[in-house]
């Protein structure tokens, strides 16, 4: 089980332009919600003038606290992101968040995680008992302290499927070898329809899409790391050839691959 949470940028688009303006850190949880968990986020800022976030979503469920000192704090449970988010920054503020790993979510909520994708909603409306107060204010000690007790509140029931799911998710992601779905679920004596069955109940979305986001935000990733071979890099990851890379890089992020990699110097 992981000691540390990630240190990759994998899903952030200019992740230094994002930490030249704000304060960007990750924790672990509890030792016991590491299974389900990946990490809390916290983010706080102070802005002069706004400043927009884009983010390429990774295959998982986030819980996010947002507020600050002059306002009541707000709660939402987003769903598996289709798109491409964007998100404002002004004034002064925080947020903080809870990134369930691919299928950690569902212990929690049990119900088909896939009605939650491409929706964000007020937590609130799941059912779920949250207590009253601010739970992202404090010191970072406090808010995971707090997110820890949330979480053990919802009493998430240990499931050997949802292992399963979360392990395939952590295959599909570590792996570079892993770039069909039918070659995966044959690895793991599965039929394709059971695989897409399970990361449908459990992920909320399909394999097949969760091989391509992965894919796709190493490329991002490797691009602001600096200059490419991006006829090496697209044979690497898998694609069919370069002019298949930029495609689909420009269809998620909305601009090609040398644009982006120029944004940023």
């Amino acid at each position: 089980m992981r000691q540390r949470p990630r240190g990759d940028d994998r899903g952030i688009l200019d992740p230094a332009g994002l930490r030249r303006r704000v304060r960007f850190r990750r924790r672990l949880p509890a030792a016991a919600l590491r299974p389900y968990v990946e990490h809390y986020w916290l983010i706080d800022w102070a802005l002069t003038e706004p400043h927009e976030q884009r983010l390429v979503p990774h295959p998982a469920v986030n819980v996010v606290f947002h507020g600050n000192d002059d306002a009541p704090e707000t709660a939402e449970v987003s769903g598996v992101a289709t798109q491409l988010f964007s998100i404002t920054l002004d004034g002064v503020g925080r947020a903080t968040g809870v990134q369930f790993r691919p299928g950690g979510f569902r212990p929690f909520w049990r119900r088909p995680v896939a009605e939650l994708t491409g929706h964000r909603r007020p937590l609130a409306t799941l059912g779920l008992p949250v207590p009253p107060g601010r739970l992202g204010a404090g010191t970072d000690d406090e808010r995971c302290r707090r997110l820890d007790d949330l979480l053990a509140g919802w009493s998430p029931a240990p499931d050997p499927v949802t292992a399963e799911v979360v392990a395939l998710a952590e295959e599909i992601r570590t792996d570079r070898e892993v770039l069909r779905v039918d070659d995966l679920a044959r690895r793991h004596g599965l039929s394709t329809r059971q695989l897409q069955r399970l990361f449908l109940e459990h992920v909320g979305i399909g394999p097949k899409w969760v091989i391509r986001r992965y894919r796709l935000q190493e490329a991002i990733e490797r691009a602001a790391a600096g200059p490419l071979d991006w006829a090496a890099l697209a044979a690497d990851l898998g694609y069919a050839d370069q002019a298949h890379l930029a495609r689909e890089f420009r269809s998620v992020t909305g601009v090609s691959p040398t644009a982006y990699a120029r944004s940023l110097t």
